[in-house]
C-alpha cells in the first residue's frame, strides 16, 4: 500500500470532490511522509492499525508495554499517559496523533481516572503544547450506551454512557472539543463499535467495524482539509446499524465490509448466549447491564 495523498484539486471544488467522496491519489513512499503517534500501540487495535498504518506514514509508536512482535527499527517510546512529562516526550515531532491509549473495558474509578481522564487531557494538552496540529481520538459507542437499540442516533445527540468507561470516552470528545475550538486543534472523535474481522453474534453485527474501514476514518482525521472537531461513528456499512453516520460519509467516507456477509454465523452464535433482560434493549450491551439497579426497562425500552 503506497502513500495516498489528497488530490491538488480539492480545494477549488471543495463542494463538488466532498459529495463524491474523499479523493486520494497514489504517490510514492519519500520523505515527506506525516510522522504519526499511535498510542496504545500494543493493543488490540493499536497493533491491527500499525500494520495497515506502516506503509502510509512514518510511525512512532508508544504504551507502557512494549507492543509484541516489535521491528528492531520500530521508533518507540515507552510511556504512561498519566505522566506529562512522558506524553511530551512521545509527542515531539510528529504530526498527527491516534490516540488509542487507555484502559479499554470497564474498571475501577480510580483505574479509569488515572488511565482515560488524566492521561486523555494530557495528550491534548501536550499536543497543545508540541503544536501537533491534528488528533484522532478514540471515543467508544459506550459514550451512548443507554440509547435504546430501537432508535436510530446520530451525532449531534446527548450523551447517555453506559459505564464508568463510557464516561470517559465523553470526556475525551469534551476535551478534543475544548482544544478545537479554544487552541485550534483539528479533532476527530471515532465512536467505535467492535473492531474486529467479522461480527459474532447479534449486537457486532449493527455494530462492527473492519480494521481496514476503521483507516479510513482514521485517514480521513488526519488528513482531510475540512477537520475542525467532528464525531463520526467507527462501523462498517451495517444494515441493522443503531447509527445514522452521515458526518462520515459527508467527509468521503465509504465503508467496503458488510456485517450482513456474517449474519448467519453471528445470529448462530447469539442463540447460544443467555438472556439479558437490560442489555438486550441497550446499545452499550452488558456494559448496561452491569451493576445495574434502576428500574426494569419498560417493554420496547
Amino acid at each position: 500500500m503506497g502513500l495516498l495523498s489528497l488530490n491538488p484539486s480539492y480545494g477549488p471544488a471543495k463542494r463538488r470532490t466532498r459529495r463524491a467522496g474523499f479523493a486520494y491519489r497514489a504517490k510514492a513512499r519519500d520523505d515527506h511522509m506525516q510522522k504519526i503517534l499511535i498510542t496504545g500501540a500494543a493493543g488490540d487495535v493499536g497493533s491491527r492499525l500499525t500494520e495497515l498504518l506502516r506503509d502510509t506514514y512514518r510511525l512512532r509508536l508508544t504504551d507502557i508495554k512494549i507492543p509484541a512482535g516489535l521491528r528492531a527499527d520500530a521508533d518507540f517510546v515507552a510511556a504512561d499517559l498519566a505522566d506529562r512529562a512522558a506524553v511530551e516526550r512521545a509527542v515531539a515531532g510528529v504530526d498527527g496523533i491516534v490516540h488509542l491509549g487507555g484502559f479499554s473495558v470497564e474498571g475501577p474509578w480510580d483505574t479509569i481516572l488515572h488511565s482515560n481522564i488524566i492521561g486523555c487531557y494530557n495528550l491534548f494538552e501536550a499536543a497543545r503544547l508540541t503544536q501537533v496540529p491534528r488528533v484522532v481520538f478514540a471515543s467508544s459507542n459506550h459514550a451512548v450506551g443507554f440509547y435504546p437499540r430501537r432508535r436510530r442516533i446520530g451525532t449531534d445527540v446527548s450523551v447517555r454512557p453506559d459505564s464508568r468507561y463510557g464516561v470517559s470516552k465523553a470526556f475525551g470528545e469534551a476535551v478534543g472539543a475544548l482544544y478545537a475550538y479554544k487552541h485550534g486543534l483539528r479533532v476527530t472523535c471515532l465512536r467505535i463499535g467492535n473492531v474486529a474481522d467479522a461480527p459474532v453474534d447479534r449486537r457486532r453485527l449493527a455494530i462492527w467495524l473492519r480494521p481496514e474501514d476503521l483507516v479510513q476514518l482514521v485517514r480521513i482525521g488526519l488528513e482531510h482539509p475540512d477537520i475542525r472537531y467532528e464525531i463520526f461513528y467507527g462501523a462498517s456499512d451495517n444494515e441493522r446499524a443503531w447509527w445514522d453516520n452521515a458526518a462520515a460519509h459527508r467527509y468521503g467516507y465509504r465503508p467496503r465490509f458488510h456485517a450482513e456477509d456474517f449474519r448467519d454465523g453471528a445470529l448462530a452464535a447469539q442463540a447460544r448466549l443467555p438472556n439479558d433482560p437490560v442489555g438486550d434493549g441497550y446499545q452499550g450491551g452488558t456494559f448496561c447491564s452491569d451493576e445495574y439497579s434502576g428500574d426494569e426497562p419498560a417493554e420496547g425500552w
